[in-house]
């Protein structure tokens, strides 16, 4: 059994076949949690979990690139799809926007196993300083009010970051100071350092990682000259402190359709497998088990 602890069949890549997909991988016993961006998409999540007794789960969440409108491009693989965001708030005193109140009620779902994704992004930014430093703080705001919902919901956390780890981790750390309070939760798509991953798996934190790691080194997604090694970093951790996903429809392995889906999860466990010297069984095995473990499934 595979797990793709982070996929997307709730977007609308897949609204001619969503059902079509899902039964492919059930049928190939692949599980997934499909994840929320968004209030619409999160609730999409949710109806579609819903549909199946198990095998498919749902999170809900507002993605930070989504706390600014605009439209921006964004560079998937080798293909540019432009997006339009759209503005929404996360702060339970906008009673026109009581949009804590409405994921609340969304994450009710005996379906929601996660809140999720949240965190920080600043790869796409206001490009005046000012606004800059604005946009960042909203973020962290959003962030922190969406933490504070997973704790009175007792769900861990799917975090989104790029380009923000050391913001990520200061986040963190200066939650547990201040709140005294345990860290449940998946840096999804891990594309930080070596040192940025033993700090969040030192906090508690299991690193996700898909398709992205087939890129050869070094892989420069951090703004850093150096670049990062995914085969140094997969070698160092341990495999009970990894997740897979395929974060479809994106991110596709090599020889898969560019519209990736959760049957795909399967390269990317035997790609880890290959860079841990060990079978595809075992790294299945485990990081379903983790899946299970931190989603309480």
């Amino acid at each position: 059994m595979l797990f793709d602890s982070h996929a997307h069949v709730n977007f609308a890549a897949y609204k001619d076949d969503a059902d079509e997909v899902i039964k492919r991988a059930l049928e190939n016993d692949v599980w997934m949690i499909n994840v929320g961006s968004l209030y619409e998409n999160s609730k999409r999540a949710v109806e579609i979990a819903e549909k199946y007794p198990k095998g498919v789960y749902a999170t809900v969440g507002l993605h930070p690139i989504h706390l600014a409108e605009g439209i921006f491009k964004v560079k998937m693989d080798e293909e540019e799809t432009a997006f339009q965001t759209k503005n929404e708030n996360f702060d339970p005193s906008i009673p026109l926007r009581v949009n804590y109140e409405k994921y609340k009620s969304l994450a009710n779902s005996s379906k929601v196993v996660a809140l999720g994704e949240i965190g920080l992004d600043y790869y796409w930014k206001p490009k005046s300083k000012g606004k800059l430093e604005v946009y960042k703080e909203k973020q962290k705001n959003t962030l922190s009010e969406q933490m504070n919902l997973a704790d009175e919901l007792n769900l861990p956390i799917i975090f989104h970051c790029r380009m923000a780890h050391q913001d990520l981790i200061e986040v963190l750390k200066l939650k547990l100071k201040t709140q005294n309070s345990k860290l449940r939760g998946v840096v999804h798509c891990f594309t930080g350092n070596l040192e940025q991953a033993q700090q969040y798996t030192e906090l508690g934190l299991y690193l996700g990682f898909n398709g992205i790691i087939f890129k050869p080194a070094p892989y420069r997604t951090e703004g850093s000259g150096a670049g990062m090694n995914f085969n140094e970093i997969i070698k160092k951790m341990p495999l009970e402190k990894i997740l897979i996903e395929t974060d479809c429809p994106y991110l596709s392995p090599p020889g898969a359709p560019a519209r990736n889906e959760p049957i795909y999860v399967k390269q990317v466990a035997e790609k880890i497998a290959e860079i841990k010297n060990t079978t595809v069984d075992e790294v299945a095995q485990i990081t379903t088990a983790n899946a299970k473990k931190l989603f309480k499934i």
